[in-house]
């Protein structure tokens, strides 16, 4: 080796130490839960040290019951959150809250509506023969809304829902809302048989889901940092999906010690079989994918359903300068 290689070999060595040497930006990103599956690609980012590779250290802050999550990153108390829909989104726009969603690892928001097999409830233009739709309070002014004004269901057929499946499972003639990954699996297990699933997103409902939210001053000032955020994310979902999820699965016991592995598979199978996370425009953008078009889809869908006015500039809800990037592709497998 030349002398001149040999230093520019010690040169290089010792600025990729240096580099080595930056310490990690802290990170909070709170979610809108109690931690589980559909969380899974945050915890595997932290597990496998994806994070760290984009020079992160990232908390990850449960929501729950008695969280409010979504307000400590409003006043900056929290960087990052997990929002729901873009329901969520479109109110802050309205309400001049200066949040914005900066990516959407959920193409398909997971909500669902349960019926009873062999009652005449098996599609789900039949769901509106049913007096007794089981709803929470937010659903029944959300997804519920949309219902009404694009198939015609009534106030009249809601009931109040506990997050109980008890009341559907007594009556066979009950509609239950609930989650894809989650509530179909519960049912069979309590009363053995499997529920009739109808998940909104494929009969419409095209909200984004599972998204990454943070304040509008993030962006502004510290753009990378919210870029390293989103692209280790991103990169945590491919290998949670499509890679080894152990230790992903043993942090998110650890967070909700009443998770079990069998809920946990049922979760990853689900969120795979049903295009969840990838599917759509994810398959050739990338995971976290979000577009003009499926934005402005959803917000004429909510104007029909009276949720917000047509002149409300919802485009302000989100941004596209961090996603559709390809991050992750390669690793899908």
């Amino acid at each position: 080796m030349t002398l001149r290689a040999c230093v520019a070999g010690l040169l290089a060595a010792g600025f990729a130490g240096s580099a080595l040497a930056q310490p990690l930006t802290e990170v909070t990103f709170g979610t809108n839960w109690l931690a589980q599956g559909e969380h899974g690609g945050y915890y595997q980012a932290v597990a496998d040290g994806t994070y760290e590779k984009y020079g992160l250290k990232v908390t990850i802050v449960p929501g729950g019951p008695r969280a409010s999550n979504r307000m400590l990153m409003t006043v900056g108390k929290l960087d990052f959150y997990m929002g729901g829909s873009m329901i969520q989104a479109f109110s802050a726009v309205e309400k001049n809250i200066p949040t914005v969603v900066v990516a959407a690892h959920f193409q398909k928001d997971p909500q669902v509506l349960l019926s009873h097999p062999g009652q005449g409830l098996d599609s789900f233009e039949s769901l509106k023969a049913s007096n007794d739709i089981l709803l929470s309070k937010d659903a029944a002014a959300t997804f519920f809304q949309w219902m009404k004004a694009e198939f015609g269901f009534r106030d009249e057929q809601v009931r109040p829902y506990g997050f109980n499946p008890a009341p559907f499972i007594a009556n066979k003639r009950a509609v239950q809302q609930g989650y894809v990954t989650s509530e179909p699996l519960t049912v069979e297990k309590a009363a053995g048989f499997k529920p009739n699933v109808f998940l909104l997103a494929d009969h419409g409902f095209s909200t984004y889901s599972t998204t990454v939210e943070t304040r509008r001053e993030v962006v502004e000032k510290d753009p990378d940092l919210v870029q390293r955020f989103v692209d280790a994310s991103t990169v945590g979902w491919y290998n949670y999906l499509y890679g080894d999820n152990t230790k992903a699965r043993e942090l998110i016991k650890r967070d909700n010690p009443e998770m079990t592995d069998e809920l946990l598979d049922y979760s990853h199978s689900k969120m795979k079989e049903r295009g969840i996370v990838d599917s759509g425009d994810a398959q050739t953008l990338g995971i976290g994918a979000m577009t003009d078009a499926r934005m402005k889809d959803f917000f004429d869908k909510m104007v029909r359903a009276g949720l917000f006015k047509p002149d409300l500039d919802y485009r302000q809800a989100y941004t596209l300068r961090f996603v559709n990037k390809g991050v992750g592709l390669n690793l899908k497998r």
